[in-house]
């Protein structure tokens, strides 16, 4: 069956790579018709966290004038001002370091990175500023900051491009990590990570920037705010567990069609949350259909699946 599964989402992935049509089971789930782009999904969100907090800016590189790389932070530059939306030089370990030291002071920075892979440049500020200093304060000290950005493999780019950081975040005490894959999980993540009084990775995907998905009429309040911690199931099945996270849900989602043309009832799980992982979400499923395949991009040695399989 396991062979099977993966079999199926191999031949999917490369379809879906060749432009596949994912709109007939994106919409599983969803009561709505109305769709919103994961792009805008961020948009908004940010935008509307900015208006209901004058703590909360946004730093990074081409995030004011350019709008944003992948215009994500299209037009805060002109709502907010050059005192909210800071573009920096190209130096992710100097804003990074800055956004910490802003967060410590009580401010509530987004900093955005370009891709995570140039986020290497700034693990020292993450993991040994951001993520220990409420512990080694003994609570005194709280760091409530977003480093958001494009995590894992694009199109056409090189290998020092093309890594996801999942893993190696998910195992920081101190940091929570989120990953979303839809609209929904873009918005009611960001807008939790911003509200956190810890330090948050939010590693979003490049190739879902562009992509629309329905959404539900109360995910468009400025209110909506998903839990950190849980999971989601997006398919219910019966015979064999599909867990995921980002853009690889939609690669099981496509794989649960095949299998039940075959006689397969697979259930999918998108975790939303790596750390901390919704542990309870997945024995619940497994409870259920007693198989399970762990689907990720990241490297096949320590991954997020090691935590769960």
């Amino acid at each position: 069956l396991a062979t099977m599964a993966a079999t199926a989402m191999s031949r999917l992935a490369n379809t879906l790579a060749r432009g596949g049509n994912w709109q007939r089971h994106l919409q599983r789930g969803y009561a709505s018709q109305t769709e919103m782009t994961v792009r805008d999904a961020l948009n908004s969100a940010l935008a509307e966290e900015m208006r209901k907090d004058d703590k909360v800016f946004v730093m990074g590189e081409e995030v004011g004038e350019y709008q944003g790389a992948y215009k994500i932070t299209r037009n805060l530059l002109q709502e907010f001002g050059e005192k909210r939306v800071y573009d920096t030089p190209i130096t992710e370990a100097g804003f990074t370091g800055v956004g910490v030291g802003a967060a410590f002071s009580g401010l509530k920075p987004v900093i955005e990175f370009m891709t995570f892979n140039f986020a290497m440049q700034a693990l020292d500020q993450i993991i040994n500023s951001a993520a220990k200093t409420l512990y080694m304060s003994a609570g005194q000290i709280s760091c409530p900051i977003v480093f958001r950005g494009p995590n894992g493999a694009a199109a056409g780019v090189g290998a020092q491009h093309s890594q996801c950081f999942a893993a190696l975040y998910s195992a920081c005490p101190g940091l929570k990590v989120l990953s979303p894959y839809d609209a929904e999980d873009s918005r009611g993540l960001l807008k939790a990570a911003i509200r956190d009084s810890d330090p948050v990775v939010f590693l979003e995907n490049e190739l879902l920037y562009g992509q629309s998905f329905p959404v539900a009429d109360e995910m468009l309040g400025d209110d909506f705010v998903l839990p950190i911690g849980k999971a989601k199931v997006m398919r219910e099945g019966s015979d064999v567990t599909l867990v995921a996270f980002s853009k690889m849900v939609g690669y099981c989602l496509e794989a649960a069609e095949v299998l039940a043309t075959k006689g397969i009832s697979a259930e999918v799980i998108n975790l939303r949350t790596l750390r901390p992982l919704d542990r309870d979400a997945i024995a619940k499923s497994i409870a259920k259909t007693n198989r399970i395949v762990s689907v990720e991009e990241g490297w096949p040695q320590c991954g997020v699946g090691a935590e769960i399989t």
